[in-house]
């Protein structure tokens, strides 16, 4: 029996807390992996689970041994996930996350030419405004617009980007022009209801520090698309990403205001988790919507389709 084996099935049955449960994951009898138990404490000569009717628990030194053996399978992994990546880089699964509106119309029309090119790769989206747990929710990656924080995760940006106050013309005409971000709380703010959006306000900065407005209107939703087509219609103002209204900037539709408030480095970002040895299917995609991000003038186009095929 191999070492690898009978570490593999200790750090199951330690995580699933029990041998009935673990053998259903692996496909063999909790027989099995008693054995594989016995066999790795008797080789160390140590205690590493206490067992009974009530269930296991670890030894001190079990607690221990836990951890090496996690970061032993995790360097493994990552270790045949580089050879593999070489020899037949595009094949598996990618599992991608990605904000609603910004997947709907930033990444989904890109998907089938990515497809065509490496037909043996198969591809799952989720699209949707909460944030996922990558690793607890089983992602290899996600397109997250804002900054990234947390130190387990590598952030590449794609694309830079900052967050505006927008409305219409005939909006600012009638209600007049906010001059500094506390002015808005006399103006119809359009806001998410998603995770407090209301509650917590719009943030901005002023001489380097970093402040939120309360802002409050008479409609707000969780759906961002939804919003922004209020926005465009002159129900209110909205605070929105400049990815996602240039063409109507551009055309006179939207004008923005508080610019000088504005965050900048607000930035369209591939995500995915701290990694020794980043998987070429992660790399690859990261790197097929960064060149289409950074075409001259690909914003302002309405068939982003159009982008990604010349690729």
């Amino acid at each position: 029996m191999s070492r690898y084996t009978e570490i593999r099935s200790f750090v199951l049955v330690a995580e699933k807390g029990s041998f009935a449960a673990a053998a259903a994951q692996e496909g063999v009898t909790p027989v099995v992996l008693g054995r594989r138990l016995d066999a790795l404490e008797k080789r160390l000569g140590v205690r590493l689970m206490h067992r009974s009717t009530r269930g296991l628990t670890l030894t001190d030194l079990g607690e221990q041994f836990l951890e090496q053996c996690k970061q032993l399978l995790h360097d493994f992994e990552m270790a045949e996930a580089s050879i593999s990546d070489q020899h037949n880089a595009m094949r598996g699964h990618l599992v991608v996350s990605a904000p609603a509106s910004f997947g709907r119309q930033h990444v989904a029309p890109h998907v089938l030419a990515f497809k065509k090119r490496y037909p043996d790769l198969r591809l799952s989206f989720n699209f949707t405004d909460s944030v996922i747990d990558l690793v607890r929710e089983g992602y290899d990656m996600a397109i997250r617009v804002g900054a990234v924080y947390d130190p387990n995760y590598v952030a590449v940006r794609l694309y830079p980007n900052q967050r505006v106050v927008c409305g219409t013309p005939a909006y600012f005409a009638k209600h007049g022009v906010p001059q500094v971000p506390e002015d808005l709380i006399h103006h119809n703010c359009l806001a998410f209801n998603l995770h407090g959006g209301q509650q917590y306000g719009w943030t901005f900065v002023r001489q380097g520090q970093i402040f939120s407005v309360r802002v409050q209107g008479d409609l707000d939703c969780n759906d961002g698309e939804l919003l922004f087509d209020w926005v465009k219609q002159g129900w209110g103002v909205g605070w929105r990403s400049m990815w996602e209204i240039q063409a109507e900037l551009k055309r006179g539709e939207l004008v923005t205001v508080l610019d000088e408030y504005a965050i900048q480095d607000y930035d369209i970002q591939a995500v995915y988790q701290q990694q020794r040895y980043v998987p070429a299917k992660i790399r690859v995609f990261t790197d097929y919507l960064k060149q289409i991000y950074n075409q001259p003038g690909y914003w302002e186009q309405t068939d982003k389709t159009a982008c990604s095929c010349k690729q």
